[in-house]
């Protein structure tokens, strides 16, 4: 068993208003400040031409600073990649990854040299520079676009990173809420309902890759947006030089039904046994286009509700309940289906008053109107944060390309806080009424089962609740039953004779392993130690330098790590004294563990027994033991940190034969950090020297 040890990072986004004073009159902060009116915005002249190829260029001045940025978006629908979905994602990642002309390494080398930005995404590309560099940037923004250099070494690169994230999304609850509330809004055979997973990243090819920058990447669907210390005369040469060979194709254009939101409220759960917390979502489609006359209306009632830290849910959930540390809601807009959420995560004690709460807060929406103070402060609010967005060039620039592509009207963002200003009381109630929805929603949650099954039924129309995996796959509502004579004593001895037999495990005193893997490019190396009666040892290595190390000598427990040394105690001791235990399963019974069988359901497509284990100390942890093999294959535990409770879950995969003893040769760890394991050497009665678990 691997100790793991998991930092997160919480970021803090804090935002005040300042108001002035005039002359000495004293300030009452009782009193919300008057707004003002609108500021008017100028964005910069648009001028645009058009090359033979088709590319639509657009060209706003800004000479406050000598930069300039050149934004390439594709007029493209998404289209469904059935079993190999990410190759858009991934023909995106390649395209950076070194052209005909120049390795990956010279790419990166070049563009830093310059100081410039260059990135491609699935619908286009996006570069910046100081203006002095101009010319060199769009040679190296031409070479990426024009001539790629897809190589397998590339892909298997980028097919590596992705598995491992994928790893490490398959114990977050916040990304198993991401995919699963997709598949449930849009449904699977959506662009936006497709989930990349394992096996889909295994069918993706250099040629499915080619043949989507081949078909998509073309100008005669691409808008070009130059934003900075340029004129329209000094560009176009350079456009017509650098991108006129660009050579135009027909592109395929799919059309979609628009999904709808639920008849009635209904109620689905992703399973996530041990959880101690709760995410939940109540969720569901909308129509909403950009260029929609709705559009500003929606986005300041969505405020009102739940994007930021005054808003209604921030206040009700948090600051008057302390339910979460904050609630939050979006509404976005999109070309082709949009999305309402509102979304906090919880202790398992509140998922239904949580539910209770956010309904309410989206009732009274809908039945009482906005404060006119409310809405003002809002307003004020969002015209700041308007204001500070038109200092990145990328935002003028997509500004430029939305009013072509959408349609919108020339003078759109310019009139922007005007329109936003002019928003009243009565439409946001009427953005309410057509936009939120409680009684057509998906009220889904990702938690224990167990413990949120009873709290959640009475939310749904039908008082059922749906059960899915976390792929959206929809599941049976309760485990398969346990066959008759199959006890938690069955499934161990079974267990143990497998993986080799009491009399052989008896015979072992000592076991060391070293296992490998590769975290953020960094070469990582555990070695673990474990000598009978009940010592234990593990050391993490970064290269030859040991970054951690926590040893267990029978009696007392320490750790040393870049932060020092330190006794170990409470739940972290306990650990590793269990860790300790030789043969630990085998010994359960006579430790004191309680154990319980919970059903049968499917690890990586194969039944598997569910077995709740407590611990003397009253821990718990779920260990899943495939029916066939009888071996091991995963098991779900949920440790306080100083950030809260973290869910980690560990896969136990490909045993070996040691010495007549099977273990798992690789080992995957999921939950706030994951990596796969793979081992190096097992070693059996080599004789682990004393001096192994103790720290200096």
């Amino acid at each position: 068993m691997i100790k793991k040890i998991i930092f997160s990072i919480t970021a803090v986004l804090i935002f005040t208003s300042a108001f002035a004073q005039k002359g000495d009159k004293k300030l009452d902060r009782s009193i919300r400040p008057v707004a003002g009116a609108a500021p008017g915005i100028k964005l910069g002249n648009i001028q645009s031409f058009e090359l033979p190829n088709g590319l639509k260029v657009f060209v706003v001045e800004n000479h406050k600073q000598a930069t300039v940025a050149y934004s390439i978006a594709l007029d493209i629908k998404p289209a469904l990649e059935n079993d190999a979905v990410g190759t858009a994602n991934m023909t995106s990642e390649l395209m950076t990854s070194g052209t005909k002309n120049k390795t990956k390494d010279q790419l990166d080398n070049d563009i830093d040299f310059i100081g410039a930005t260059l990135s491609a995404n699935p619908k286009g590309l996006y570069a910046a520079s100081l203006k002095k560099q101009q010319t060199k940037l769009l040679e190296l923004m031409s070479e990426v676009l024009l001539n790629p250099n897809f190589k397998q070494e590339e892909l298997d690169k980028i097919k590596t990173q992705t598995l491992s994230g994928l790893a490490q999304g398959k114990d977050d609850p916040d990304a198993i809420s991401d995919n699963v509330k997709a598949v449930l809004n849009y449904g699977a055979n959506h662009p936006y309902g497709e989930l990349t997973t394992e096996e889909s990243v295994s069918k993706i090819t250099l040629e499915k890759c080619n043949a989507y920058y081949q078909t998509y990447f073309r100008p005669n669907v691409a808008y070009m947006a130059i934003v900075g210390d340029v004129t329209l005369a000094e560009v176009k040469p350079l456009i017509e030089k650098y991108f006129g060979a660009w050579q135009k194709a027909d592109v395929p254009s799919t059309s979609y039904a628009i999904p709808t939101a639920p008849a009635k409220t209904r109620v689905a759960v992703v399973n996530k046994a041990g959880a101690v917390q709760s995410v939940v979502n109540i969720t569901y489609p909308v129509d909403l286009k950009l260029n929609s006359e709705d559009a500003i209306k929606a986005k300041v009632m969505n405020t009102i509700l739940g994007a930021g830290f005054s808003s209604r849910l921030f206040l009700n959930l948090r600051e008057k309940h302390g339910y979460t540390y904050g609630s939050y809601s979006s509404l976005n807009n999109d070309e082709l289906v949009s999305e309402f959420s509102a979304y906090a995560k919880v202790r398992n004690a509140v998922t239904d008053s949580s539910v209770i709460e956010i309904m309410s807060e989206l009732n009274r929406l809908r039945s009482e109107k906005v404060p006119q103070d409310e809405l003002d402060g809002i307003k004020n609010y969002l015209t700041g944060n308007f204001a500070i967005s038109l200092e990145d060039p990328a935002t003028i620039a997509r500004f430029a390309i939305n009013t072509e592509l959408y349609k919108l009207p020339k003078d759109y963002y310019a009139n922007y806080l005007k329109n936003l200003a002019a928003v009243t009381v009565d439409d946001i109630y009427a953005m309410a009424q057509k936009y939120i929805r409680p009684d057509n929603a998906t009220i889904f949650v990702v938690g224990d089962k167990e413990e949120l099954s009873k709290k959640l039924t009475p939310f749904s129309a039908t008082k059922n609740i749906e059960f899915y995996d976390i792929y959206g796959n929809a599941v049976a509502a309760v485990a398969k039953p346990i066959p008759v004579g199959v006890t938690p004593k069955t499934v161990i001895a079974d267990y143990v004779k497998t993986i080799g037999g009491a009399k052989a495990l008896m015979k072992v005193k000592d076991v060391s392993t070293k296992m490998n893997t590769k975290f953020q490019g960094m070469d990582i190396s555990i070695t673990t130690s474990q000598k009978a009666p009940g010592k234990y040892a593990m050391a993490v290595k970064m290269g030859e330098m040991v970054i951690q190390k926590e040893v267990y000598d029978g009696k007392v427990g320490k750790q040393q790590s870049m932060q020092g040394k330190k006794d170990l105690e409470g739940e972290s001791l306990e650990d590793i004294k269990a860790q300790a235990t030789m043969n630990l399963e085998m010994n359960y019974e006579k430790l004191g563990y309680k154990l319980e069988l919970k059903g049968i359901e499917a690890v990586s497509g194969k039944d598997a027994y569910i077995m709740a284990v407590v611990s003397p100390k009253g821990k718990k942890s779920t260990e899943w033991y495939d029916v066939e093999s009888k071996l091991k294959v995963k098991s779900s535990q949920t440790t306080s940190t100083e950030m809260g409770p973290v869910t980690n879950t560990t896969e136990f995969l490909e045993y070996k034969d040691v010495d007549g003893i099977k273990f798992p040769s690789v080992i995957a760890i999921s939950g706030a950090m994951s990596m796969k394991l793979t081992a190096e050497s097992i070693n059996v009665n080599k004789g682990v020297a004393d001096s192994e678990f103790t720290i200096k």
